[in-house]
């Protein structure tokens, strides 16, 4: 059960702070985006050691993939992320009711300047290439153990930085669910370009690291 609750926790804060950043920080772009990276930082540190530190519905298909993660455990996981993402939603909604910012501000993922397709493509790609980094960086043959916490966050920002103005910079189903379900409106009708592409994006790039050697185990335990 720790590496289920490190999950949620993991997920809760990733919402929390950076969904708050955005919501009742009023962030700058630059400020949105490291809110979101070093969280993701601080999270891995703070339990990655007892769950991986996936954080990340996408994430954790791409460990079951390359056989890092059992298909049991993976369930458990992606539940306890978008658990995560909801109740972290779900508690920010009683601070910005207190600040009387409008009901629909969640922080929540949306595209209202390009096409569903350019948003899905865009997802995808952005998602392929932070999970791919992910599995590089903590490969046991490439990887780079004591820097891998600073490596994701850091990809992280920067890629949500070059896409809040796109899609909101999402590369995360379970980030994405709990704001729109909050916010409803086109943030729910579009999650499933959120739900979807994430997930394309890190199957493919599982199966690219993959090809690069990034598999550490032959089989993961039940």
């Amino acid at each position: 059960m720790k590496k289920y609750f490190a999950e949620f926790i993991g997920t809760f804060m990733l919402v929390f702070v950076g969904t708050g950043t955005v919501v009742i920080a009023k962030g700058s772009t630059l400020t949105i985006g490291l809110a979101f990276g070093l969280t993701i930082t601080m999270m891995a540190l703070s339990v990655g050691s007892v769950s991986g530190g996936n954080f990340n519905p996408g994430v954790s298909l791409a460990m079951m993939i390359d056989r890092r993660l059992s298909v049991r455990d993976g369930i458990f996981y992606i539940i306890a992320q978008f658990l995560g993402s909801l109740v972290a939603s779900g508690f920010l909604a009683i601070f910005i009711r207190a600040l009387k910012i409008p009901a629909h501000h969640f922080g929540q993922t949306d595209f209202p300047a390009i096409s569903a397709g350019q948003a899905f493509l865009f997802e995808a790609v952005i998602t392929f290439l932070f999970v791919f980094v992910i599995m590089m960086v903590t490969s046991e043959k490439y990887g780079n153990p004591n820097g891998a916490p600073f490596a994701i966050g850091l990809t992280l920002a920067f890629l949500i930085i070059v896409a809040l103005n796109l899609t909101g910079g999402s590369l995360n189903a379970a980030r994405s669910f709990g704001p729109a379900v909050l916010a409803g409106g086109t943030a729910l009708a579009h999650y499933w370009v959120y739900l979807l592409a994430p997930t394309l994006g890190a199957v493919v790039a599982a199966y690219v690291a993959r090809l690069m050697g990034s598999e550490v185990k032959v089989s993961a335990k039940a």
